[in-house]
Formats: C-alpha cells, structure tokens, sequence
C-alpha cells in the first residue's frame, strides 16, 4: 500500500497541465486554460484547467479533481493504479507503508498469480514468434485470418506447444511455484503426480483486465481436430483472479476509444474484437459467447451509456442480440442492435472493409433496439391475435425496466402505432410490470442481504435463521409507491457513505457522486445546515493556513488560521458537521493541524480517501471561471469576514432548528398534561431565544479584517 508522503510527492511532482495535455488539447485562457471536456460531448470549451491549484473542472458536466482523478476517469483506473501511472511518469519510486499479515497473504497471493500470468502470456508470444511450431502452426493460423504483426503484439497473441509439460517445466525453472500456475488454470496436476498443460497445441488469447494486467487465457484448437471437438475453445478457470462473469475481452485495448467516442461496439468473440482493431474500429469489446449481466454491463458503463450489438444476420445471431438486453436497459444504457449481411460475422465483414466504411455501414443500418424487438416479433407473430398478444407482454417486458419514465412512455407511444394497440392499454400493462418488476428487485435485494448476514452469522459461530425465499411469508412486505411506476430515490445516510479507501491494488474505481445530491433529499433547514458547511469547508480548503484577525469578547484581537478559527467555533459550542463527508474531513483537521507541515489543501486533496480527495479538489475550483486576478485576492482578503458571518449564520441556524424542536414537543398532549416538563421545556426555549437574539445582532456587530 502507498504511504502518504509518497502521494504527496506524486502530486507535488504531477504537472496538471502536462497530464491532462495528453488527452485534451488546451488553450491558454488568462491564468489557465481550457479545452472541451473529454468526459461528456462538449462542442463548445468548458473544460479548465488551473495550474496554480493542479487541480481541472468542467463546468458543464461536474467533473473535476487533481491528476489523479484525471487519471482514474480517463484510464478507469482505481486511485492506486492511477498514482502509480504518474508515479512511473516522473520517475518516482512507490514507496508501500506496512500492511497486516491478512492484506500481505492476500496481495502477495493475487500479485503471484498475475506474475506467473504475466510471464505466460510473453512466453506464449515468444514460443509463437520464434519456434518452428510455434511460427508452423501458431503464426500460421493468425496469419491466415489477416492479422499483422502489430495487432499480434497489441494483443500479446501466441502458441503453446504440443507437449504434455513443457511449459510447466519452463515456469518452474524460472521459479514461479506450482501451486500459482494451479490456481491460475495454467497447469493441470495429474493423478501420478506429474503436470498437464492445459492449453496445449492451442493459440492463444490473453485477457487483460481494465488496468492491463493479465488475468486468464482463452485457447483454440487447430486444424483437422477442430472437427467433432466439443470445446474448440477452453478458458481459464474461475480464480482469485479471474471470473469471465465479470470480464470483458478487449476492454484495456478499446477503453480510451470508447471514452473519446462515448460508444461501445459488443461483438462474441475474440477475432471479432481483433479484426476490427485492425479495421481501424477500436471500441469493441467480445462478451465471448457468454449473456451479459450485471457486473459487465457496469463495467461498461463507467466508460460510456451508448452500446450497439453487432451479431450476425442468422438464427444463432438474433438469439445472441436477445440475451441480456434487458439488463441494459435498466442500467439506464442506450441499446441498439446491427445484424450484419448474410454469411458475415465482424471478423470477416471488418477485413472487408475499412473503418469509414464499417462505421458508414453501422450508421445506417443500426436499429434501436425495442424497435428491432418489435419488428422481429411482429414478423413471427402475423395475424394471429395470440401471438400478438403475446408480442406486446414480451415487449412491455423490455420497456417496463427502463428507469427513465419519458424514454418509456416514448417507447410505448411508437410500439402502439407499429403493433395497432391502444396505446393507454400499453400504458396500464407497462405500469402494471413495472410495478411488480420494482417489487421483485426489492425482494431480491432483501433475500442478499439477509443471505450476507445468514454467511457472517454462520461464519462467527452465531445461530441465525436461514434467509426466507423471496415471496414466502416470513419475508418482508413490499409498499405501494405513490404512482405506481418508480420507487422514491435511495436517500444517501451519513451511516452508509463510503469509509476512508485504503490505498491498494484491491481499491475499486469510485463513481462519482457530488455533495450537492443529498441536498433534495433533506428536509429543508437540514440542508441549509450543508450548503453552509460547504461554504467553510470550501476556505478551509483554499485558505487554511491564513491567518485573520478576530475581535474578542474583550476587545483585544486575536491571530488564528481559517482552520483554527473554524475547528475551534464548532468545538467551543460542542458541534459537528452534519454532512458526514465534511465531518470526517474536520476530524482529520482536528489530528493533523498542529503539524508543522499541514497545509490543508495538499493534505486533503491527496486524501487516500477518494471522496475526500476529490471533494476537496471541486471545494478548490471556482464556480465560474474567473475573467480577472483581481477578484482572486478580492476574496482571500475578505476571507475573515466570510468565515466568520458564515459561522455565525451556521450556529444562529442550529438555534433555530432547536428551538424548533422543542416548540413541537411542547405541543405534544403528553408534555402539555406534564406541568413540570412543560416548564422545563419553555425554560429552554427563552434561554434560546435570547442567544439567538445576541447572534442575530452579532452578525450585524463583529467583522474581521
């Protein structure tokens, strides 16, 4: 794991401006730049940069943060991974702090077997490249499907020789122990005690995951054994590692053109994805023969929310283009499906063409998807009114998951003038399915969530009941939603948001989720309470370490940093922030503040928590773009008198909602029967009311300079 003072190298080392340089072309723009945003369709530039800050935003789309966070969004890399790749750009060693004996097992165990992955994919390439099977059989296939040598090493194909173990022994050799290249599919241990290769007399196809690391193997048989072979293709088996499930082929290669395109092409199998790369077209990626579901579909959904199916034109392909649409759907994405031409897959209809011609065919021909769905049930269906019947429940099936209530009433409305149905009919159909498909989903999330407590329970030794199944009757009702059609959003509860991430190769990438969304999900003077947290939190951030003059009680005037002054005023009358991000980030200032060497930008914007981290970094960008420098040192200078009135207007906020409490307790029949609570009661109010008042009149009386 990385330790702190090596971050903070690397993003005292990141030149924000060479970074993003390398993926946006920039424009001086007074004191920083700007350029369009790489992360959504800017046609007019609203992406800037701010070297002084290292810090970049749109203000178009939201998106902002530090190199790092470039990084990450820009490669779909977790936030070690990210530090890593700037680390090894301006050649700093990564220095890791101490980890338990459990994290060391872990990580040494999953480093060991993507080494001995690492090393299997080149000895592969190396044995296609210069044995004589190797380049006889290996090289000659690949050749023989069109493929030059550069997307040969793109993709690290290769060949493993016809030979019971010689591979195996090679590894050993090199030391990699047996029981890694086992659990990596790579050897097969025999009854007898000796060694299987299991891709043997196969090419080979290495599967990199998001980051590029070598997670499994795809092998194909070749030549005359293909015929009658139940398993042309075999591979690697489900790991520590590796879960296909979860995997996508092709993704490390096409993630940077499916960012910049904001589309993904999904195709069956390996050569597909190959061909086209070689076409020119580099946003594939191959499911390889498996349905879609839920971990791919996210997956690639951090790069993008438009798909197109690209099957083939027969039976066997429109059965592909069918499979895990539906889940698409429901994560929101934008489906459209191509059948290509008769007797051509995307192998042999990419080597046909160019890109131009292949992207100038898919834009013509691409159908969206609940409209192929429609056309193609319409075509089987005819006449009959059953089939049709029929027809509609399937298709409602489809639009019932989409999230988005005017895409489906959308949807509805062509679906009822293709099928000649009474659209209203559709409607009460579609609400009905939705209505019971929300009802579903939320009997499936309690049965996990009662399974993950059944395994811990059972794990400690704890008796504990076995989860129910979803619709007996020990499980849990499920509430009527007001309209029927959607359930209300998930409230985000300070309890749940995500803790501080440690800062390994296990750290997932984060999605973002701005401060401001749990907003409209609080009562209102609640969230009045939060906007202003993160208005001092914002020049905590930026202006920490300045110091400001304030008046005291006794008319001396006192020297304290915005931190000080800040931490001190909410420990003086014993408040927290009520915003759990901006609590925990008041907590660290608390335990660091006193060092030295703490500057609170730097501290929190290189936070191993990512939505510290990242917060900080949108807390330091302006709103809008700044046309002159003056207004810059307009604000720093007022900062004292900002901070302050800010403070106060905090606590006068905090009065209030108390005194607002405790009027309705005051009313509840209980207390107005209880003479005594109700004098305690109206006690507590008075000498709130006339706090309030000695702050109200303070916020017109005290100023800092």
């Amino acid at each position: 794991m990385i330790d702190q003072p090596t971050i903070q190298r690397i993003l005292d080392a990141a030149n924000i401006v060479d970074v993003v340089s390398e993926y946006v072309s920039l424009k001086r723009s007074g004191s920083g730049y700007k350029g369009l945003c790489p992360f959504h369709d800017d046609s007019t530039p609203s992406f800037h940069v701010t070297p002084s800050r290292g810090i970049f935003k749109c203000f178009a789309c939201g998106k902002g943060g530090n190199a790092v966070h470039f990084i990450m969004g820009m490669e779909q890399l977790s936030y070690p991974e990210a530090l890593r790749v700037l680390a090894k750009k301006y050649g700093i060693d990564i220095k890791e702090r101490e980890m338990t004996d459990e994290d060391r097992r872990a990580q040494n165990e999953r480093e060991s077997m993507f080494a001995v992955n690492e090393w299997a994919s080149n000895y592969f390439h190396k044995t296609m490249q210069e044995t004589v099977d190797g380049k006889a059989i290996g090289l000659a296939y690949f050749r023989s499907r069109g493929f030059h040598d550069d997307i040969l090493k793109k993709f690290r194909l290769g060949f493993c020789l016809d030979s019971y173990d010689s591979m195996t022994k090679d590894a050993l050799k090199k030391g990699y122990k047996e029981d890694f290249l086992i659990k990596t599919g790579l050897t097969i241990k025999r009854d007898n005690g000796g060694y299987l290769d299991r891709y043997r007399g196969r090419v080979i196809f290495p599967w990199f995951n998001v980051s590029g690391k070598v997670t499994a193997f795809g092998g194909r048989v070749l030549d005359s054994r293909t015929k009658g072979v139940n398993q042309k293709y075999i591979n690697s088996p489900e790991s520590a590692i590796f879960r296909k499930s979860s995997e996508l082929y092709g993704i490390f290669q096409a993630k940077k053109q499916i960012t910049k395109e904001d589309l993904v092409y999904m195709v069956e199998g390996y050569t597909d994805v190959i061909s086209m790369h070689q076409c020119g077209i580099e946003n594939v990626v191959a499911n390889s023969g498996t349905a879609l579901n839920v971990a791919q579909i996210r997956l690639l959904h951090r790069f993008t929310s438009n798909i197109t199916l690209l099957y083939d034109g027969d039976e066997a392909g429109i059965h592909a283009a069918l499979r895990g649409t539906d889940m698409l759907l429901e994560d929101g994405m934008n489906v459209k499906v191509l059948l290509l031409p008769d007797g051509d897959d995307p192998d042999s209809f990419a080597r046909k063409h160019n890109a131009t011609e292949f992207k100038q065919y898919v834009e013509s021909n691409q159908t969206d998807f609940i409209m192929f769905k429609v056309q193609l049930l319409l075509k089987e269906a005819g006449r009959d009114p059953r089939k049709r019947s029929e027809l509609a429940n399937n298709i409602l099936s489809s639009i019932c998951v989409i999230p988005e209530e005017l895409v489906r009433s959308t949807y509805l409305h062509e679906c009822a003038e293709l099928m000649q149905m009474r659209e209203d009919m559709l409607l009460r159909q579609c609400n009905d399915k939705r209505r019971k498909h929300i009802e579903q989903r939320k009997l499936e999330r309690e049965r996990e969530e009662q399974r993950k407590e059944f395994e811990k329970q059972r794990q400690q030794g704890v008796h504990a009941m076995p989860p129910t199944e979803p619709g007996s009757d020990h499980q849990a009702s499920v509430p009527e939603f007001a309209d029927g059609l959607i359930p209300p959003p998930d409230v985000p509860e300070a309890e749940t948001l995500p803790p501080v991430i440690p800062v390994s190769d296990d750290t997932p990438v984060a999605q973002e989720k701005p401060q401001d969304d749990l907003l409209k999900y609080l009562p209102e003077e609640e969230g009045k309470l939060i906007q202003l947290e993160k208005m001092m939190m914002r020049l905590v951030v930026r202006y920490g370490e300045k110091m400001i003059d304030l008046k005291a009680d006794d008319g001396h005037v006192l020297q304290v940093s915005v931190a000080e002054f800040v931490l001190g005023s909410l420990e003086d009358d014993g408040l927290t922030f009520h915003h759990p991000l901006y609590a925990e980030m008041m907590q660290q200032l608390a335990q660091n503040l006193s060092e030295d060497s703490f500057v609170a930008n730097k501290y929190f914007t290189s936070s191993p928590n990512l939505d510290i981290s990242r917060e900080a970094s949108n807390l330091m960008s302006d709103k809008y773009q700044l046309s002159k420098g003056q207004q810059m040192a307009d604000e720093e200078s007022l900062v004292g008198s900002y901070i302050n009135h800010l403070m106060l207007d905090y606590k006068l906020l905090v009065l209030k909602n108390q005194i607002q409490q405790l009027n309705k307790q005051l009313a509840q029949p209980e207390i107005i029967c209880d003479e005594e609570k109700s004098f305690s009661i109206m006690q507590q109010i008075s000498n709130l009311t006339a706090i309030k008042r000695d702050m109200e009149k303070m916020l017109g009386d005290r100023v800092m300079n």
